[in-house]
């Protein structure tokens, strides 16, 4: 049996929720779901550009989570573009609004919004120094 799910942190909803290809008839159309915290992985790894621990303490989950979340967006992405799938974003176990509830994933205390995983901060508590 597999352990529950932790609630992932998302920034926002995107304001567009629903990609289709042209040409393609309604009744031929295959969908994909990308679930929200899949589209907060894309966001904070391809378009902010942090390193996949960086984007894993914003989410509030393991670096080997958000990497397995980052795969698996990819992989739908990947399908959408080259078979002309349409692509809606919806669903998951998330918690929309500010991220500033981020923990440190070794002892789990909350850090401060401005934490970074760099040679510079470490987690005031158990002074974990991220890679």
């Amino acid at each position: 049996m597999s352990r529950p799910k932790c609630c992932r942190k998302v920034g926002c909803a995107p304001d567009t929720n629903y990609f289709r290809p042209m040409g393609v008839s309604v009744p031929d159309l295959v969908e994909l779901v990308l679930t929200l915290d899949e589209f907060e992985a894309l966001r904070l790894a391809d378009f902010e550009g942090l390193y996949q621990e960086q984007a894993a303490i914003k989410m509030n989950i393991s670096r080997q989570t958000f990497g397995r979340i980052i795969d698996s967006a990819h992989a739908k992405i990947a399908d959408m573009l080259i078979n002309g799938k349409a692509l809606k974003i919806a669903g998951g176990e998330v918690s929309i609004g500010e991220m500033d509830q981020a923990r440190c994933p070794r002892c789990r205390k909350e850090l401060n919004p401005d934490f970074e995983c760099n040679d510079a901060l470490k987690c005031p508590r158990c002074n974990y120094l991220p890679k």
